[in-house]
């Protein structure tokens, strides 16, 4: 298992092409004047040893910021398998740390618990909505060969992916991630889209 945060990469997942909101970058919702893609790189700021987004748009974006961005490495649409496959490529450490970028909250003691429980093979969240497949903690080495096999097998599955990898189930009582998924999800959370117009794209 890890033993220090310098063992761990963050990498937040925000690849998504947020249909339920009309195609809004959810990694520049803002909370209280954060966007949600920062929002995370702080939380675990003293938790992990770098931070890596998974992102397909805006990538000069998230430079201005201090962030490295990878696309995902493959031509097709196969959801977030894509990426894992372009975070385990990149990352630089033994383990990888993973979050959606759209999560609401996390509790505190997260990362302590994935690492308790991930031996040599990892752990993944279950909130009390549920399995979160994507809030996991992830070995480097296997994960990359794993998401090359799956992509080739056309076998896009995260659970089957962690099944294979032999992952651990973290069951975090009295917890709910929470998600940005629908307007009314933004409501709820006091969401808005990014005040600062998008760089990419020109004036009218």
């Amino acid at each position: 298992m890890p033993a220090t945060c310098h063992d761990i990469t963050l990498g937040i997942l925000a690849g998504g092409r947020a249909s339920r909101l009309g195609g809004v970058d959810k990694a520049w919702l803002e909370r209280d004047g954060i966007a949600q893609v920062q929002r995370w790189q702080r939380r675990f700021a003293g938790e992990t040893a770098a931070v890596l987004v998974s992102a397909n748009r805006q990538l000069d974006r998230y430079a201005r910021v201090g962030l490295r961005a990878v696309s995902d490495r493959t031509g097709d649409e196969i959801g977030p398998l894509a990426g894992l496959d372009a975070l385990a490529t990149a990352c630089e450490t033994p383990w990888l740390l993973t979050l959606p970028v759209d999560l609401v909250g996390v509790n505190e003691c997260l990362l302590p618990s994935l690492i308790a429980a991930a031996g040599t093979n990892g752990a993944f969240a279950i909130d009390d909505d549920g399995p979160q497949p994507l809030v996991a903690l992830w070995p480097v080495v296997p994960l990359r060969i794993a998401t090359a096999q799956a992509i080739a097998a056309r076998d896009l599955a995260i659970h089957g992916l962690q099944r294979r990898l032999g992952m651990a189930a973290v069951r975090l009582d009295g917890v709910r991630f929470g998600n940005l998924n629908t307007p009314d999800d933004l409501a709820a959370a006091g969401a808005t889209p990014a005040t600062d117009p998008d760089p990419e794209t020109p004036p009218a």
